[in-house]
């Protein structure tokens, strides 16, 4: 077991300052319908881009081992937001966007199921609060 510190300063108003253990920062803030400037990163929004960079970095390990040839993939996280306080993502649509001239969609989908299902430890936090579905698309570009 390894510990996982975070560190999150106040910075005054609704702004806030958090690093990671790797010494990088990000500023979080709340959007000006809630008090804020808007200068920041909105938490919940954090998690998605958490969720999506968890998978994100396990399929592109996977796409340079299994030697795939693309020339870029993106995701997109989609989540509904329930109306009652706490609101929470009761729901999570993950979108894998593949680009390439020459898309090996066999092993593409299997580098997503491994990482939805083995690798990703933040999909699994995301599985005990929410439903995630998984859709994959290919984008057959010429080069």
């Amino acid at each position: 077991m390894s510990e996982q510190i975070v560190k999150t300063f106040w910075r005054g108003s609704m702004q806030f300052e958090s690093s990671n253990p790797s010494g990088e920062t990000l500023w979080i803030n709340a959007g000006p319908e809630n008090g804020g400037e808007g200068n920041g990163l909105r938490p919940k929004a954090l998690m998605l881009s958490a969720l999506a960079g968890c998978s994100g970095l396990d399929v592109a390990s996977l796409i340079q081992k299994m030697k795939l040839e693309i020339s870029d993939f993106h995701i997109d996280a989609k989540a509904n937001l329930t109306d009652e306080h706490p609101k929470i993502y009761d729901a999570v649509q993950l979108e894998y966007h593949f680009y390439g001239s020459n898309l090996d969609e066999a092993k593409l989908k299997k580098a997503v199921d491994l990482s939805v299902e083995k690798y990703c430890g933040v999909m699994e936090m995301f599985r005990k609060f929410a439903t995630v579905d998984v859709k994959l698309f290919f984008h057959t570009v010429s080069i």
